[in-house]
């Protein structure tokens, strides 16, 4: 009975505590009700808002017929009506459209002929999760149309007046494996990186060294650069050794240039330095280093876009998302291994992570000489 009490009293104290504590009752709140919003928002499957293109080369009032229906589902989005074939490229490699519908200039002819039709569809195989669910989206509205064209007695004989013909680029089967493992060795070396870099000057705050740190000859942009070189070069390696296993054990093709592998994953890896010495000048112990890395890490994997797609993601978190480096990493990755491409072609991914980085850096520099005064 004693030690029941005992037990019970320490209990009450913990829980004074904790509400006591201004920070550790925002600690019991804060991170689980944003994680909650973030993922809430972000982890949905449903595909929606999915931008497609369309080249119709047969202007018929049945293509017409055709397309509005795929207007007109909720689950495709218009991006753009090219007028050649030589905006195919364009339009896929620029992710300007994750699908795209050629028509050709016979099909009205076939259709009204009594001959089969078809319509050719070209995915982006990058995301071969909503390649294939949108695929399947097509296929009902073609079988829809079909089951159209056969009550108004335009209908083959050979079998449905209308028939799909899909062809993935980038990724020709569809390989999902594909899509997650060459984008892992970014998010892995994020997660080393944060560890390392949020609770370097947290660790010192809690061991009591922080103190020889400032009598010690060195401005604190000179620490925070020491401090930040392990997070640097150990992230920059597992990313490195991640990739090369990509291709030689889960047999990923890489069609880029080792330079922009390379060059992504540096710029990519001093973002995330920036953003754990951030936290970790914000951070008086372990404890909140470490919660500070996880509330970070959480929510910018959701976001990414590794999983889900970002388009699916109401407008207001697209917008937040901007801010989120490891999207960036994501995308120059996959167009790396998977579709050839080099420094310029990935550039429009590699700034937003040099500007993520500019504010970063200087901002934890300055929070560090801030709290030292």
């Amino acid at each position: 009975m004693n030690s029941l009490r005992r037990i019970l009293a320490l209990i009450v104290k913990e829980f004074i505590l904790i509400l006591k504590d201004p920070k550790s009752r925002l600690i019991v709140v804060g991170p689980p009700l944003i994680q909650f919003f973030v993922f809430g928002y972000a982890a949905t499957y449903d595909l929606k808002n999915v931008r497609y293109a369309v080249l119709d080369e047969s202007r018929g009032a049945l293509s017409r017929q055709l397309l509005a229906r795929v207007e007109g589902s909720d689950t495709f989005e218009l991006a753009r009506v090219l007028s050649s074939e030589k905006e195919i490229d364009e339009v896929i490699n620029l992710e300007e459209a994750r699908i795209l519908l050629h028509i050709g200039p016979d099909f009205e002819r076939n259709l009204q002929g009594g001959q089969p039709a078809t319509v050719q569809v070209i995915a982006d195989g990058r995301n071969p999760n909503v390649a294939m669910v949108a695929l399947g989206y097509l296929q009902n509205i073609v079988g829809q149309f079909n089951r159209v064209l056969a009550a108004r007695g335009v209908s083959s004989r050979a079998g449905p007046s209308l028939q799909l013909v899909d062809r993935a680029w980038f990724n020709d089967n569809l390989q999902s494996r594909w899509f997650m493992v060459s984008a892992l060795g970014g998010v892995i070396s994020m997660v080393v990186v944060m560890i390392l870099t949020s609770l370097s000057v947290a660790r010192e705050r809690e061991f009591g060294t922080f103190d020889q740190l400032l009598v010690a000859p060195f401005t604190p942009g000179e620490i925070l650069l020491g401090k930040s070189m392990p997070g640097l070069l150990f992230g920059l390696m597992n990313a490195l050794i991640f990739s090369a296993g990509a291709v030689w054990w889960f047999n990923v093709p890489f069609r880029g240039t080792v330079s922009a592998l390379v060059l992504s994953l540096l710029c990519f890896i001093v973002t995330m330095v920036g953003m754990g010495l951030l936290v970790s000048s914000f951070s008086m112990t372990l404890q909140q280093g470490l919660l500070g890395a996880f509330v970070v890490m959480m929510p910018a994997v959701v976001l990414s876009g590794l999983a889900t797609p970002i388009e699916n993601m109401p407008h207001w978190l697209q917008t937040m998302d901007l801010v989120n480096p490891v999207r960036y990493i994501i995308v120059a990755l996959r167009r790396i291994f998977l579709e050839g491409a080099d420094v310029a072609m990935i550039w429009p991914q590699l700034w937003p992570l040099l500007i993520i980085a500019g504010v970063t850096l200087p901002s934890a520099a300055w929070l560090f000489r801030h709290r030292t005064q």
